[in-house]
């Protein structure tokens, strides 16, 4: 399962309904001080209740994996159109529209299966940087955008202090188009299933 860094972050990625983290308190609880944004922090965490008002949003899932940072980001920054091969199940294809892989700028068409049903998400690659194993995606087109006004997400891939293996932080940041849209819980245990047979792949193929 999904490893996590702080007690906030395990609730974040093992109860779906208390991991948005609204940006707004973000924000505030960051001018409070440390005392007074943990507190904060706590708050946006275990009551999701008091973000219902809120369009902006976060959530994030850390995936433990077996493969290396670096093997892991290529597969993403170099090589996303083999994903459909290693997880059919989640990935139907992928296709390059503009520019290259791994350049900022270049637009890409996933096609993917989400709670069983085929969807499809044109994303801009906003970010890549290499040393950091890290890449941004913003999407464009497609079903998120139905009900969303924006949607960004995030990879990076860190090295395990003092050990073997990486862990794979998928990080959301959206913009609801109002409050009936649920915030993008489901797609965190899709992320996290796709990068475990995507890890399983590479170890196979060392």
């Amino acid at each position: 399962m999904a490893e996590v860094e702080t007690k906030q972050e395990i609730k974040a990625a093992t109860e779906p309904e208390t991991k948005a983290v609204a940006e707004p308190e973000t924000k505030a609880a960051t001018e409070l001080g440390t005392k007074a944004a943990n507190e904060q922090e706590t708050k946006a965490a275990t009551k999701p209740e008091a973000l219902a008002d809120s369009m902006v949003g976060e959530l994030w899932v850390d995936v433990d994996i077996k493969a290396s940072a670096e093997k892991f980001h290529h597969m993403f920054a170099k090589r996303p159109h083999h994903v459909s091969n290693v997880t059919p199940g989640h990935i139907g294809g992928v296709e390059l529209h503009e520019g290259e892989w791994d350049k900022v700028g270049s637009i890409v068409l996933w096609n993917y299966i989400h709670e069983g049903k085929p969807k499809v998400a044109k994303d801009r690659i906003e970010a890549v940087d290499p040393e950091k194993n890290l890449i941004k995606f913003r999407v464009l087109e497609g079903d998120v955008m139905k009900e969303y006004k924006t949607f960004l997400l995030t990879l990076q891939v860190t090295p395990k202090q003092g050990g073997s293996g990486s862990v794979a932080r998928w990080h959301m940041e959206y913009e609801r188009i109002h409050d009936k849209v649920a915030h993008p819980e489901t797609l965190l245990p899709f992320l996290e299933s796709m990068s475990k047979e995507i890890d399983e792949h590479l170890l196979s193929t060392e």
